[in-house]
């Protein structure tokens, strides 16, 4: 069987006007790298699980999107972090919300699913487990962009929790990966910051397994991006993968009731990624455009930014 691979960098407006032939880019550049990040891994017969950590981690490392280096400020001035990953061969999952100081915190969950007896661990209990399986917490400035700054000043200001964005540019900052390995095993990865000046140890959708994350082999692996509210309250994730099980929808068909049908009536934006046993991956989104990308073996690497691109 073939591998595959897909990523995501965050859904939302992305006008054309407003992007530099730099910053368009240095973010194409920087899709490429996780996809080979996570592809590296399946190429020398390695997990999907290991790949979609991989893949995310490399995006949490850039301080582009809105995950890890690059999260957006809280309204107290921190960054809480939220990250979920799931392995659809063993139909196990680990999660962490609201967790404060760790470079990674995909890789946090990945511990949660193998090292602890729990699912999802938040706040302060995620950053003691994290710290006791010898993760670094970083100083506040490691996580620190003069942008984000900048936009949690205007959020502040405005006293509105805001999603990542700049100028008429709007992106609903979470990256992601889902793949599928040489044996058809699949997983899914999410991080993410969250939204900008948000309150009260809010958390999205994420590191809700089923919500924003989820794999399961017998369907389909999935990550999510976007408005988190919307995409909890429809689960978005496992409402995908029911479709494929119980309604014997294909994955593109399920993807595309879900996000621009059943999301879209009850008001929500933004998009997935998700891979099945036997499908190519698939991206759907409702949005103007979508950080993306995806690659099978034997073919060659796509990234895409706009609607319009394939």
């Amino acid at each position: 069987m073939k591998y595959s691979i897909a990523i995501h960098g965050g859904a939302g407006t992305i006008p054309r006007n407003s992007m530099s032939l730099e910053k368009e880019r240095s973010y194409r550049d920087a899709l490429e790298a996780a996809l080979y990040a996570g592809s590296s891994i399946l190429e020398k017969g390695g997990s999907a699980l290991d790949a979609v950590m991989h893949a995310v981690k490399s995006l949490e490392d850039c301080p582009l999107f809105n995950a890890g280096k690059g999260a957006v400020f809280t309204h107290e001035g921190n960054h809480e972090l939220d990250a979920a990953i799931m392995c659809g061969k063993r139909f196990m999952a680990g999660a962490v919300a609201s967790l404060e100081g760790i470079a990674n915190p995909v890789l946090v969950a990945r511990k949660v699913m193998d090292e602890s007896q729990h699912v999802l661990l938040a706040g302060r209990g995620a950053l003691d487990f994290a710290i006791e399986k010898g993760f670094k917490q970083e100083e506040p400035a490691y996580f620190y962009q003069e942008l984000r700054y900048r936009q949690w000043q205007e959020a502040l200001a405005s006293d509105k929790v805001v999603m990542d964005h700049q100028g008429d540019e709007k992106k609903f900052g979470t990256v992601g990966a889902v793949a599928r390995d040489r044996e058809g095993n699949l997983a899914a990865a999410t991080s993410t910051g969250g939204m900008t000046n948000k309150r009260y140890g809010r958390i999205g959708d994420s590191p809700l397994i089923g919500c924003g994350t989820y794999a399961n082999n017998a369907t389909c692996a999935v990550s999510a991006t976007g408005h988190g509210e919307y995409f909890i309250r429809s689960v978005v994730a496992y409402d995908i993968s029911c479709l494929m099980e119980y309604r014997g929808l294909s994955l593109q068909q399920a993807a595309e009731l879900v996000v621009k049908d059943k999301l879209v009536k009850h008001g929500g934006e933004g998009g997935i990624i998700a891979i099945g046993r036997d499908d190519l991956p698939v991206l759907v989104f409702n949005s103007e455009g979508m950080y993306r990308g995806c690659l099978t073996e034997g073919g060659a690497i796509g990234t895409g930014i706009y609607l319009d691109e394939a």
